[in-house]
């Protein structure tokens, strides 16, 4: 479980095992062992790698799933836009991805109802479309 996780962030980062042994001033083997699973680090090393890898010790250990990036080099007002927009997707995310799936769904019932029907169904399915659209204003 927890050597999974540190295979993962390790990759993530761009680290082969002999880099972060490095890093950590251990051996290669040490990181393999944690990765295979045979120990675990000490809360030394998981403090250590916490602090590398800028993430939780829960998160290494798996107890917590929220994954965290560092904003500290953007502006404050890069920082609003950028929680503005996880606010965004925190509130519509849902709704952003039911719309893109009907959307795509009524797109083939618009050209067939054009091709079939004519100019009248095509005005209803785009006025249920318009409809959608205001959920957002």
């Amino acid at each position: 479980m927890v050597g999974e996780r540190i295979k993962e962030i390790r990759e993530k980062n761009g680290l082969t095992q002999s880099s972060l042994a490095k890093k950590l001033n251990i051996s290669r083997s040490a990181v393999n062992a944690w990765e295979m699973g045979v120990s675990i680090p000490s809360a030394q090393y998981l403090i250590e790698l916490s602090r590398l890898f800028k993430v939780s010790v829960d998160y290494l250990l798996e107890l917590d799933r929220a994954e965290r990036v560092d904003i500290s080099f953007l502006s404050e007002e890069e920082k609003k836009m950028l929680y503005s927009l996880l606010n965004y997707f925190k509130k519509y995310g849902d709704t952003v991805r039911d719309i893109t799936r009907q959307t795509e769904e009524d797109y083939d019932i618009i050209r067939q109802a054009a091709e079939d029907h004519g100019e009248p169904a095509v005005k209803n399915i785009l006025e249920r479309l318009l409809s959608i659209a205001e959920l957002f204003e």
